[in-house]
């Protein structure tokens, strides 16, 4: 079916709309149909992933010399955005992406040479430890441990919320390696899990929404690593690395944002010309029409926001207030204009066969993960006040 609504900015070539069209078949073919078994069976098939590395959607901007594309960051948003407008929010792209760039950006040669390749073909599933139980978003505060044994690391503690956890080929562990020096003390240690004695994976945990994303508790017993899987130079970089990654992961949100408004008001406007009450269509009530006008302003007005943060991403200089910013707003509007459009379809809008109903489902965890829109407020009020 033509879309009425789409993103199409300045910013993007014609490559970038080759690669858009070519995702949006793909996720047609490959993902749509499976997209209500993999809800129901709390996982994504582990061959998609396959699929998708051959369709060159995991290493869009990963360098050629290990099996990417060798583009910018901006060809990773168009599928984030694909993905979000065919309906899903079960395959953990947006995690692959992450760690994916955390090994371009702080693995060394060898590091690369291991895992970068197993990432871009799919063979390889990463998964991001940061949340404990205790500690949401102040990663500062983080309980797991790596202390040093010889010339291994030896991981104890536990992690929750952890997207990909019962795929996860790899874990990106945030852990003290100094306990005594608050977030200086914080180091990247990568687990792969085939070989890890000690780790072991929790509850694939039951959602309000993302049915389809394995999303689980990890655990951390004794577990030996070799200390040449510290992401960085030294030990003790990894809240900084943290920092500067969380710009991209923020403004992923915000982009995820604007495909599920862009879907959810299409769908809207379908039903509301379809169905009528009080002899006339719903889309001919001024009630209807004037929800509807708001919701196409808010979704409008974030995508102009996004546009000017994928400029400042393809010019290298989107900075951390920036996706904190496209974070909390794009999530807020989200939120927002999908309750709207729920309302708009009445009764039927609160049925899950209906595409509405899961996205309603699906939007609430935007304005938690990522660390809390609070948060995000936090962060962009220390900007003012320096």
């Amino acid at each position: 079916m033509e879309r009425k609504i789409d993103w199409n900015a300045p910013w993007m070539t014609e490559e970038h709309l080759m690669f858009k069209e070519s995702t949006r078949k793909f996720f047609e073919s490959e993902l749509s149909p499976h997209t209500e078994r993999w809800a129901e069976q709390g996982v994504v098939d582990r061959d998609f992933w396959f699929k998708a590395g051959e369709a060159g959607l995991l290493g869009a901007s990963a360098p050629e010399e290990f099996g990417g594309v060798g583009a910018d960051q901006s060809f990773d948003a168009l599928t984030m955005y694909e993905q979000a407008r065919a309906g899903d929010s079960g395959w953990g792209f947006g995690v692959h992406n992450i760690c994916t760039h955390y090994i371009m950006a702080y693995a060394n040669e060898e590091q690369k040479a291991r895992w970068l390749p197993g990432l871009i073909s799919g063979e390889i599933v990463p998964a991001l430890a940061m949340t404990e139980p205790g500690t949401g978003s102040d990663l500062q505060a983080v309980r797991t441990t790596a202390d040093k044994d010889g010339d291994d690391y030896i991981i104890n503690g536990s992690k929750i919320f952890i997207s990909n956890g019962q795929q996860a080929d790899i874990v990106i562990v945030v852990a003290k390696t100094d306990k005594d020096a608050g977030g200086r003390g914080i180091s990247l240690i990568v687990v792969e899990t085939a070989d890890a004695e000690g780790f072991a994976r929790g509850r694939n945990l039951k959602k309000l929404g993302m049915k389809a994303q394995d999303t689980s508790e990890l655990f951390f017993e004794n577990v030996r690593v070799p200390r040449a899987n510290l992401l960085g130079e030294q030990e003790g970089q990894g809240f900084i690395h943290l920092m500067l990654q969380l710009g991209w992961e923020r403004a992923n949100i915000g982009i995820a944002a604007i495909a599920a408004m862009d879907t959810v008001i299409e769908e809207t406007v379908r039903y509301v010309q379809e169905r009528k009450a009080f002899k006339q269509r719903l889309m001919d009530m001024q009630n209807t029409r004037f929800k509807l006008a708001e919701a196409k302003t808010k979704a409008d007005v974030t995508k102009a926001y996004i546009n000017e943060c994928m400029v400042k991403l393809i010019d290298g200089k989107l900075d951390p207030v920036s996706g904190a910013t496209a974070k909390w707003w794009g999530s807020q509007m989200q939120c927002e204009v999908v309750d709207e459009c729920l309302q708009l379809h009445g009764g039927y809008g609160y049925m899950m066969e209906y595409p509405v109903a899961r996205a309603y489902a699906d939007s609430r965890v935007q304005k938690i993960y990522g660390g809390a829109n609070e948060i995000q407020k936090e962060l962009i009020a220390r900007s003012l006040d320096n």
